[in-house]
């Protein structure tokens, strides 16, 4: 699907087409909970995807993508290409159908999420950032199989408006969404069901200043080239915003709050002191930038999007004393 056809129909989806992929799916996910997080000067809950089976919510993506694929394009299993998460996402699902994965994953992958992926039963191709970026760019693999794309596939963005469904649902107040994005796919899908809902909250992406694709494209109105600095947070940042991709979020995407990394830090030390959450660096980086003087006053969700991170870094960054030299 080119990017003109995947724009034009997610913004054709209708509520009853994102109430019947969380559906679909339901027995693949858990509804996470939306926990309060105390702050004196405005309403903070955590949309908690931490908790998810696999520790992420990229299991709804994965899921639908499979669920709705043919059963004919499926017999020589699938391949992705993941720094983590969602391969894990499609190979727990892959592995409920009996169906082998392959997944392709950077060098700068974490560990955690590579061992997660074997114990899974997926194989895994590792090749470096550039490689890697490239498949996501061409969907070119050289691998047989069905090729999943992680972020611009319609049944990927369908499988992650469900958890901008069950933020209404328990929050029907909702003015601020804080969204984590790499891809974004998972902004785009939230951002979707809110429209289906006829809600009308900010939808605020956020990014780590080490890599700030998606700031920089809607500065200059247009996908552009970015450095992709050194960092401990691996589930964001890329070089450019996807070209399938910027129709979408150039239009849901209201704001892009850039979170620095000992912000970050501080962040993940909060959700594991206060809310008794572990979070990966994309998931700190929401609760920073929902943390941001901007959205004082107001009932704002920060979606804390996955808990895969890795033992040492987390043991680390928990020591109120610790700074990385970024």
């Amino acid at each position: 699907m080119d990017r003109i056809s995947i724009a034009e129909a997610a913004f054709r989806l209708t509520l009853e087409d994102l109430q019947e992929a969380t559906n679909r799916i339901s027995n693949d996910i858990i509804e996470t909970p939306l926990l309060p997080f105390d702050c004196s000067d405005r309403k903070l809950m955590l949309k908690a995807e931490c908790l998810q089976e696999l520790g992420s919510f990229k299991i709804r993506a994965g899921a639908n993508a499979i669920e709705q694929a043919d059963e004919k394009v499926l017999q020589n299993g699938v391949v992705t290409a993941s720094a983590g998460n969602f391969g894990q996402g499609v190979a727990k699902a892959a592995q409920n159908r009996g169906l082998p994965v392959h997944v392709i994953v950077p060098d700068t992958a974490a560990k955690v999420k590579v061992e997660a992926l074997l114990d899974l039963g997926a194989k895994v191709t590792s090749v470096s950032f550039s490689d890697w970026w490239e498949v996501m760019m061409t969907r070119s693999s050289g691998l047989e199989g069905f090729f999943i794309h992680p972020v611009a596939e319609l049944e990927v963005i369908i499988g992650n408006a469900g958890i901008g469904l069950e933020i209404v649902s328990k929050f029907p107040g909702v003015e601020v969404i804080v969204v984590p994005v790499g891809g974004g796919g998972m902004i785009s899908g939230i951002a979707l069901a809110m429209k289906a809902l006829g809600k009308k909250p900010q939808i605020i992406a956020c990014e780590i200043e080490s890599s700030t694709p998606l700031k920089s494209a809607k500065t200059h109105g247009e996908p552009v080239k970015v450095e992709r600095g050194k960092s401990w947070i691996d589930g964001i940042g890329s070089t450019s915003v996807l070209a399938e991709m910027w129709p979408l979020l150039d239009v849901l995407v209201d704001d892009v709050v850039v979170v620095s990394h000992s912000e970050a830090e501080k962040a993940l030390r909060s959700l594991a002191s206060k809310a008794h959450l572990v979070s990966e660096g994309a998931g700190a980086v929401a609760m920073a930038a929902a943390m941001h003087p901007q959205f004082c006053g107001q009932n704002v969700v920060a979606v804390i999007s996955g808990g895969n991170i890795d033992p040492k870094t987390f043991s680390e960054i928990l020591d109120s004393s610790y700074s990385r030299d970024n």
